[in-house]
């Protein structure tokens, strides 16, 4: 996606070999842009049915909302902290942070994913793939079907996607980037 790919090159910092897109994606957030990413999502996965799109709190939530208008579904997302609120009937899986360095436990209402549906996973970065793993796991507990999964960056040098790409899954990543080197992003 080249609106994506410009954005990357124009904004995105390399920090220690990690690529932060925190101006536009992930807490600074470019409306326009997601609206165009949420707009790409519908095309590459216009031909699988979908009936609800789930990601995992935080960053993937305004993607997913963004994509969900597209669609014409509902937004699921789980959570990794819990409330009071949280109903007590939940779905739960453990994901592992490697940006925190540490387990999280994230939960998903087992009143908003049914058996059956046809559910697009969407989230903002892949990498190792353990969270969207977790959400795999949450859609094998409630019996319902992994349409796809939809990533804005992957980072190609890590084996998240190749994981999931050998499973099978239909993954659909709008840009995936190379390990930085001396501080420029390459896109593979």
């Amino acid at each position: 996606m080249k609106i994506l790919k410009d954005r990357i090159i124009q904004d995105g910092v390399i920090e220690k070999d990690i690529l932060k897109v925190d101006n536009f994606l992930n807490h600074q957030i470019d409306v326009e842009l997601l609206n165009e990413i949420g707009k790409e999502f519908k095309t590459r996965f216009k031909d699988q049915k979908i009936d609800k799109i789930l990601t995992i709190e935080t960053s993937g939530i305004a993607i997913a909302v963004i994509a969900a208008q597209y669609f014409k579904v509902p937004v699921v997302f789980a959570r990794k902290t819990d409330s009071k609120t949280m109903d007590k009937e939940v779905y739960e899986s453990t994901v592992y942070s490697y940006t925190k360095e540490k387990n999280y436990t994230i939960r998903v209402s087992k009143r908003f994913i049914s058996e059956g549906e046809n559910i697009l996973l969407i989230d903002d970065f892949l990498a190792k793939g353990k969270a969207i793993e977790g959400l795999i796991d949450i859609l094998d507990r409630a019996n319902a079907n992994l349409a796809g999964v939809g990533i804005v960056i992957e980072k190609g040098f890590q084996d998240g996607g190749k994981n999931l790409r050998d499973r099978g899954v239909i993954l659909e990543s709008l840009a995936i980037i190379d390990k930085p080197i001396d501080g420029k992003i390459k896109f593979i």
